[in-house]
């Protein structure tokens, strides 16, 4: 896993132990390390809150190891940045540490090897949803009164292009 050395896996062994059974879900284990945000709202406002104190090993451990993993680009923890933009500087951090923290507890469940998904995990997985987001945002930009379609490039297999979306 990017970040995480053979020094850094012992801590978290040690912090967390080997044993996943405890743990009912991987969400389990992110909330006993006080991973998790509070939710507080009142009236439908959202205040900010802090995440919880506890596990100050097993934090500024995992904080640390998304700090290193998200420098190279390469990596899947680079999505860090992907959140930076739109949280602040250091928001994404509890929120990236505990699906680290959420994928080490599968690994020693399930007794599998890391398998990165790749930097551009997200974008492929909803890629539908975000030509819709986007064809949405399309009117905002000064597409209004037109009727346009948008045509995708033509793959390497077929020579004819498809039509993706339409805006009205």
């Amino acid at each position: 896993m990017p970040g995480i050395s053979e020094i850094v896996a012992h801590v978290i062994v040690a912090e967390i132990g080997v044993d996943m059974t405890r743990f009912p879900t991987a969400a389990h284990l992110v909330s006993s390390a006080s991973l998790c945000p509070r939710n507080d709202q009142s009236a439908g406002k959202r205040r900010p809150t802090r995440v919880r104190q506890g596990a100050p090993w097993l934090k500024t451990i995992l904080v640390t190891v998304v700090w290193a993993g998200a420098r190279p680009k390469g990596s899947s923890l680079h999505s860090v940045l992907r959140l930076k933009a739109r949280r602040g500087a250091k928001k994404p951090l509890p929120a990236v540490a505990a699906s680290v923290l959420g994928a080490c507890c599968y690994m020693l469940r399930d007794g599998v090897p890391y398998r990165d998904l790749g930097v551009d995990h997200f974008a492929r997985r909803d890629k539908a949803k975000t030509i819709g987001r986007l064809v949405q945002r399309l009117p905002d930009l000064g597409l209004r009164g037109r009727r346009q379609t948008f045509v995708k490039p033509p793959s390497r297999r077929s020579s004819t292009p498809g039509p993706v979306a339409s805006v009205q």
